[in-house]
């Protein structure tokens, strides 16, 4: 299985270039750094596959996210549906903003995505706009699922919890846990052992 493997920022990027240098590897993982924010996400992401010519089986998404309560940091998370929380249009207006996306996940979980870095408001916003109960927010894999739809090719989004806002975790509980927590060996299980 050819794998491109989506890192949002520099740090992911350098832990999942370090995670992926072992022996014994099964699929063949081509890491690519797409920025911060849905925008950059989308846009690099296709290029990538572009630029690949149709070489890829699946495409991954890594990396932190935030998370509701429930879960704790360090928990490894693969959600089964990726949605767009900051969208406030009539939801049948624009399918492709307000649709769920499936996942390649094995976890009962969605994953957020927005253009803001979420706190604990926000995230009682999207429980009462939504109905959830539970759920990730990062900034970037509802594009990539759209960029990736572009292509025909699936998508798995595995995250490892860096903070829970409702907890009062703040970006600088956030930077404290992904400087601490940089081996991401268990994104490179998961997807090894994923069919």
């Amino acid at each position: 299985m050819k794998y491109l493997v989506i890192t949002p920022t520099e740090r992911e990027y350098r832990n999942m270039c370090q995670a992926i240098e072992r022996e014994g590897l099964k699929n063949n993982y081509t890491v690519v750094r797409s920025n911060v924010g849905k925008a950059l996400a989308a846009a690099n992401t296709a290029r990538a596959i572009m630029q690949a010519k149709g070489d890829f089986n699946r495409v991954a998404v890594v990396g932190y996210a935030a998370s509701t309560l429930g879960r704790k940091r360090g928990d490894i998370v693969a959600p089964r549906i990726a949605r767009y929380h900051d969208c406030r249009i009539p939801g049948d207006f624009v399918p492709e903003l307000t649709d769920p996306h499936p996942l390649l996940g094995h976890d009962d979980a969605v994953v957020w995505t927005g253009d803001s870095f979420v706190d604990a408001k926000i995230i009682a916003e999207v429980k009462e706009l939504y109905g959830m109960k539970s759920g990730l927010f990062d900034m970037e894999a509802t594009a990539i699922c759209q960029a990736a739809e572009l292509f025909d090719l699936p998508v798995v989004v595995v995250k490892m919890v860096s903070d829970v806002p409702g907890e009062g975790d703040t970006e600088h509980s956030y930077d404290e846990f992904v400087n601490a927590h940089t081996d991401f060996s268990a994104f490179v299980d998961y997807l090894e052992g994923l069919r």
